[in-house]
């Protein structure tokens, strides 16, 4: 056993002395750099040629050669044929949301490029949904966001491999059709708000706090303060209000909802949220993928902010620091007796 803890010490003190350099490296290199704003850039992928790419490599290793000689003879005049003919695009959007909804700022810089070029009635917008909920304001604008594409003609589909909750269903259900794999957890159309209180720590230890407010309602509930029944009673009232504009605002969205049964606060797996009108599609966004590459030209869009070395260092900090930690547990695991 001390041979393990002075392992274990040695290994944490050659940890300690990287990230340390580390850190002063990146703080070097942020001071050099002259603060400018950030900048970013629209990247765009071909989702239909890696598909095509995708079969043609799966047949390689799987016809004969005479066969596969054939395939590639009709697929070079399926292609030219299609260069001929004018199809309709659909652009393909990912939406990973945290808490926050920071993600909303990438967002509104794809759909803005995407409205600059899509057709109405024509091309089409796939968004790949991933969001527990979050912030009420961070995922209003988010799904405001999506109203822009529906608001210009475009037709939205919504795929959900994962959950789509709380905040992550007020953006599914702004889509002409929410399609989710069969056990995503969807629906959570409630709203939670939670904090601690310290007063009685800060009264154990004859510590006062104070806090001046003009307005009776400008503070409710406080993380110090000594809560009163009154603040309590505002702060449901609040909150009561919020869930209300939630309910409204799925309603006019997806008006045939029993949101009596649904707005509970609830959430489904989405073989279970279909027959409750929750969703209008039991498959995932490879499938759907699969199937509008059968019509369509589909492209990723993406936008993605320009890293300066500082950003370079702190996420290569960040990463180091969470390998050193598991390498360190992961040793020592080992050598445990």
């Amino acid at each position: 056993m001390e041979f393990l803890y002075q392992y274990g010490l040695f290994l944490a003190e050659t940890v300690t002395f990287v990230v340390a350099f580390i850190v002063i490296a990146a703080s070097v290199a942020g001071v050099a750099q002259k603060p400018k704003a950030k900048k970013g850039q629209i990247e765009l992928d071909d989702v239909s040629l890696q598909l095509n790419e995708l079969k043609s490599q799966f047949l390689s290793a799987t016809l004969s050669k005479d066969e596969f000689k054939a395939f590639e003879k009709d697929e070079k005049k399926r292609l030219k044929q299609q260069k001929n003919d004018v199809k309709n695009k659909v652009y393909v959007l990912d939406f990973n949301g945290s808490i926050d909804a920071r993600e909303v700022d990438e967002l509104r810089e794809e759909i803005t490029a995407i409205l600059t070029v899509a057709q109405a009635g024509k091309d089409q917008v796939l968004l790949r949904l991933e969001s527990g909920g979050g912030v009420v304001h961070g995922y209003g604008l988010a799904a405001s966001q999506l109203e822009r594409i529906k608001n210009a003609g475009i037709n939205l589909t919504v795929c959900v491999d994962k959950v789509a909750a709380s905040g992550g269903y007020m953006m599914a259900c702004v889509a002409d059709k929410v399609v989710a794999a069969p056990f995503a957890i969807i629906g959570s159309i409630g709203v939670i708000a939670q904090i601690p209180n310290f007063n009685k720590i800060l009264k154990k230890n004859d510590i006062e706090f104070e806090q001046i407010t003009a307005g009776e309602f400008k503070r409710t509930l406080t993380l110090f303060g000594e809560n009163t029944d009154q603040a309590r009673d505002k702060f449901r009232e609040e909150i009561q209000q919020t869930h209300e504009l939630f309910k409204q605002f799925v309603s006019l969205k997806r008006p045939t909802l029993d949101l009596t049964e649904v707005a509970t606060g609830e959430h489904w797996f989405a073989s279970q949220a279909i027959e409750k009108g929750l969703v209008d599609e039991i498959a995932t966004s490879d499938d759907v993928l699969l199937t509008f590459n059968q019509q369509s030209q589909i492209y990723k869009v993406k936008f993605s902010h320009k890293k300066t070395l500082a950003d370079k260092f702190s996420i290569g900090l960040t990463k180091g620091i969470e390998r050193s930690i598991l390498s360190i547990l992961s040793t020592l695991q080992r050598l445990k007796p």
